[in-house]
């Protein structure tokens, strides 16, 4: 697989763009959209062989697998129209917009494979999941970062409801700042600090060979100040109320 389109450049298409094109992969060929003309542009005059097309039907007819990376509510304005040839490989990283829905607005029989690519693709360290399994479209997200194929679009839309919680997790780490600041810490001092502490942290999520529960034990000593802001704060009440939250996500994606 050489060629590779991109309908929608906006944060994942750049991170795409950038994890192919910084991972080694000069010989394939990307054409981008012009939806998000600037950053399809920057990237353009970046790498070798990225090449703006002047609408998405260009995009489709010069590639072999085109991703389509638009928002879900602006899926049924950017697709409209657009001839998809059974030869192709459709790439669908829309949150939310499922297989069915999107054969329709193409009205294609080509083979349609979501993906749930994240940010961190950019540096290959985003492990990609799909559905279902491909044997072009796997190898592809596996050279950036890792795949995990699901068995159905069942299990896929629970996954997807997990990449909510990203921004939840920043918001969570600007409140300790923001707190730290409160008490008189430097802002500077205390963001440097929440960040060192939370890099650490997530080094030590690569030990797969310890669950989730046991990292959580190794950092806590009996009635020790990790145990006591668990118990007190992230208290089963907080924990139901994250289930609800992700129980209606996921009622939302499916």
């Amino acid at each position: 697989m050489k060629r590779i389109g991109i309908i929608g450049v906006g944060e994942i298409g750049r991170a795409i763009v950038t994890g192919l094109c910084d991972g080694g992969g000069t010989s394939r060929e990307v054409f981008l959209s012009p939806r998000g003309a600037r950053t399809a542009g920057e990237l353009s005059a970046l790498y070798e062989g990225v090449h703006v097309c002047a609408d998405n039907q260009e995009v489709v007819d010069r590639s072999e697998v085109v991703i389509i990376a638009v928002r879900r509510q602006d899926h049924h304005e950017a697709l409209a129209g657009l001839k998809v040839g059974h030869d192709k490989i459709v790439v669908n990283v829309m949150a939310g917009v499922a297989t069915d829905e999107l054969r329709r607005t193409l009205a294609t029989d080509a083979p349609l494979i979501r993906a749930i690519p994240l940010p961190s693709i950019r540096e290959r360290r985003s492990v990609t999941v799909t559905y279902p399994a491909h044997p072009v479209v796997d190898p592809l997200f596996e050279s950036l970062g890792g795949v995990l194929p699901v068995a159905d679009e069942a299990a896929f839309n629970v996954f997807s409801a997990l990449t909510g919680t990203l921004t939840t997790h920043y918001s969570y780490l600007a409140t300790l700042t923001s707190w730290a600041a409160g008490q008189g810490i430097a802002s500077g001092d205390a963001d440097r600090y929440v960040r060192g502490l939370f890099q650490a942290v997530g080094r030590a999520l690569s030990d797969e060979s310890r669950s989730l529960h046991q990292l959580a034990a190794d950092h806590e000593t009996p009635n020790g100040n990790n145990e006591r802001i668990r118990t007190t704060w992230f208290g089963p009440a907080n924990s139901e109320a994250l289930h609800k939250a992700l129980d209606g996500l996921l009622a939302d994606l499916r």
